[in-house]
């Protein structure tokens, strides 16, 4: 019961950022559309005070897991059986396939299933359906 309550507060934190990030700032969270807009000029006025709010978004969800670490008095036990190139690749096609598909799971997911987006519906279907595909074909493969 311990992994499920740990799970069911993440998600409610993650829903609760979100919400906030969109009533407070009128931007959707989505992780690849903030990374993007680190890659533009801040500028002055509404630009400025929205890529400053993305830095600090951005810079909460990388200073999160060691602030778990320090409460919680260590890492967490994981294993990573595939080895570094893989993992490189594999990053590079999570990067296409959110550029792809206009934006990432956290975007789609969370945010817009939240707004009731069409666009939304699709993705996460098409997300769902090719991890569930891949599983199933990791399973007969392996």
């Amino acid at each position: 019961m311990s992994s499920f309550a740990s799970a069911f507060a993440g998600g409610l934190q993650i829903g609760l950022s979100a919400a906030l990030f969109l009533l407070l700032d009128g931007r959707i969270a989505g992780i690849s559309g903030l990374v993007a807009g680190l890659a533009r000029p801040a500028g002055e006025g509404p630009a400025g005070e929205a890529w400053r709010t993305g830095c600090a978004f951005l810079a909460g969800l990388v200073l999160g897991p060691p602030v778990f670490a320090l409460l919680a008095g260590g890492w967490p036990v994981m294993w990573i059986e595939a080895s570094l190139p893989v993992l490189a690749f594999a990053g590079l096609l999570v990067g296409f396939g959110t550029r792809l598909g206009s934006g990432c799971t956290s975007g789609h997911g969370v945010c817009g299933l939240a707004r009731l987006s069409p666009r939304s519906a699709v993705a996460v279907a098409v997300f769902l359906g090719s991890g569930m595909l891949t599983v199933a074909l990791g399973r007969v493969l392996a």
